[in-house]
């Protein structure tokens, strides 16, 4: 063989060795994150009884639900959650933690007191809850029940003068609840995992993503369509003498019962949006959510032409602040305090359960990993800084507010200092299931980087790696403006089925072995970018996005 020949041969033999010295993974630290969580006895994998090892994740999910939850942005539980959150970071000895105030549209509000019942033809307690920022009743009321799906513009004249002083089902009726065949929950397989891994599959959340439609026969509505419509819809209760109005959601099952909020700002043309006034909100007759299966009973009875009376007594709390905020805490970094890793996920929930598995979950689990990181006083280069967001159920706001301040505006794409020196941020917002790899949302370079760090961790996750972008939750505000921010692969479990914005978000539903996991894995991630000798590398800046082009940023 050629002397030439060898001499290349020789080089394409070291190209694996030479990208694999690139990527450092200490596994002496690495073990010691994992007895710190783990505990030395057991190890990953074991049952969900408290105590086990040094964890705390469980008693931090425990003073965000049970003790604080729910959380709704700007509500009295929302801000008593960072007041607790503060302190307790305080008590861990970390650095620079405070609540970082940016602001909102959105009014503080609580319900106080809840009853819904069917009085006529026969007595039956309803499932339900009040509709986040809408109105109370000002004491017992009670109406007639009237099916009145008005889901489109068009269906507003079909119902005009015949609504005064009743309770109206707004949704068309029967909602169908196929008999459950399935688990509601369940791990991902091999194969399932496997699939993950090509990228000819579109960008979004599996399952959950594309538009909002129209009304059956109605041509589908933009979202700018159907957020003006909804104010439109509820301006035309008010103004019709609604007593109040009544949803469902054909994805629940057994009781468990899905919602939302009321509109608190409205979208202009220029893609800003404008605060919905305080007064109006109060104004607007109060919107209850109850279980699917309630509600068809109802429809049921009116379709058979059977009169159904309904009582309702609902006490709400609203407070003008508009603040929020998010909470943040760090570790300075030693040799580069100026350079940034961030870990964090949304501290807000929905006020149907207590915010356990969205999104108590991933803030936990965040505040766990700076404990660790603080606890084992490991030596970081760099700075790593957590942050818990607000507003995240409502668009991503408190993110969103925190990147324009500190790194970019995507409206005109100008990096500021900070931009520069930042490595890249972390984040978990898919419920309590372990992870199992992560999205690369993209940036292909992360992927040999990501292969040397889950190599370390094969034992307590395969670590599986796919191109695709996942939507929907806060990683997207930082890789919105050219920053790295990842997203990992967690097992569905019952999120989707049972938990998501749900009556039975609560701290039962959560598996304290899976969220040990997470908290080694996330760890270690931490870890590692703030200690390699680079920032992690990072696509091409984006273009400007002005404001009317955010559409699909919805939370999670």
């Amino acid at each position: 063989m050629p002397r030439k020949t060898i001499i290349i041969a020789l080089l394409l033999l070291l190209v694996p060795a030479f990208a694999g010295a690139q990527e450092r993974v200490d596994l002496n630290v690495i073990h010691k994150i994992k007895v710190a969580e783990f505990g030395g006895g057991g190890g990953f994998g074991g049952g969900g009884g408290g105590g086990r090892g040094g964890s705390r994740v469980m008693e931090i999910m425990y003073s965000l639900t049970d003790r604080y939850g729910p959380r709704l942005t700007n509500s009295p539980q929302y801000r008593a959650a960072g007041d607790w959150a503060v302190g307790q970071l305080k008590e861990w000895g970390l650095a620079n933690v405070h609540q970082e105030k940016w602001t909102s549209n959105i009014p503080g509000w609580q319900y106080t007191h809840f009853s819904g019942n069917m009085v006529e033809p026969t007595y039956q307690a309803l499932i339900g809850v009040p509709v986040a920022w809408t109105g109370g009743t000002n004491g017992a009321v009670t109406g007639e029940a009237i099916l009145a799906p008005i889901q489109a513009p068009a269906d507003l004249d079909k119902f005009h003068g015949k609504l005064k002083g009743k309770v109206v089902l707004t949704v068309a009726a029967p909602l169908e609840l196929p008999f459950p065949t399935t688990p509601l929950a369940r791990r991902y397989t091999d194969a399932e995992l496997a699939e993950l891994v090509p990228d000819l599959i579109p960008t979004g959340r599996g399952g959950r993503g594309g538009g909002r439609g129209g009304a059956p026969g109605q041509p589908p509505m933009t979202p700018e369509e159907q957020r003006a419509f909804q104010q439109r819809r509820a301006t035309y209760f008010k103004d019709e003498g609604v007593l109040l109005t009544i949803s469902a959601s054909a994805r629940g099952e057994s009781g468990t019962l899905f919602g939302g909020g009321a509109q608190t700002s409205t979208r202009n043309p220029d893609g800003t949006s404008t605060p919905v006034p305080f007064d109006t909100l109060k104004a607007n007759p109060p919107q209850v959510s109850i279980t699917a299966e309630h509600y068809n009973r109802i429809a049921r009875l009116l379709e058979h032409n059977v009169p159904v009376k309904l009582e309702f007594d609902i006490r709400t709390e609203f407070q003008p602040n508009t603040d929020s905020f998010n909470v943040i805490g760090e570790i300075p970094g030693s040799t580069k305090p100026d350079e940034l890793v961030m870990v964090g996920g949304h501290f807000d929930s929905w006020h149907y359960g207590t915010g356990a598995t969205d999104n108590g979950v991933g803030s936990a689990v965040a505040m766990e990993v700076m404990r660790i990181l603080k606890t084992l006083n490991l030596k970081m280069d760099r700075t790593v800084r957590m942050g818990l967001w607000g507003g995240e159920e409502q668009g991503l706001l408190g993110s969103a507010a925190y990147v324009k301040e500190h790194f970019a505006d995507r409206a005109v794409m100008k990096p500021t200092a900070e931009h520069d020196k930042f490595s890249g941020y972390f984040n978990i917002d898919n419920g309590t299931g372990r992870i199992r790899g992560v999205y690369l949302q993209g940036n292909e370079m992360m992927r040999p980087v990501f292969e040397a760090w889950f190599a370390a961790l094969k034992d307590v996750t395969p670590g599986v790696i796919t191109v695709r972008n996942t939507g929907g939750t806060d990683h997207q505000s930082f890789d919105g403006v050219g920053l790295p921010g990842f997203q990992f692969i967690q097992d569905p479990m019952d999120y989707d089925t049972r938990t998501h914005h749900s009556n039975m978000d609560v701290y039962d539903r959560i598996q304290q072995a899976d969220l040990e996991q997470m908290a080694v894995i996330e760890a270690v991630f931490v870890y590692n970018a703030a200690t390699r000798p680079d920032k992690l590398p990072r696509k091409d800046l984006p273009p400007p996005t002005p404001p009317g082009g955010r559409g699909g940023r919805g939370g999670n």
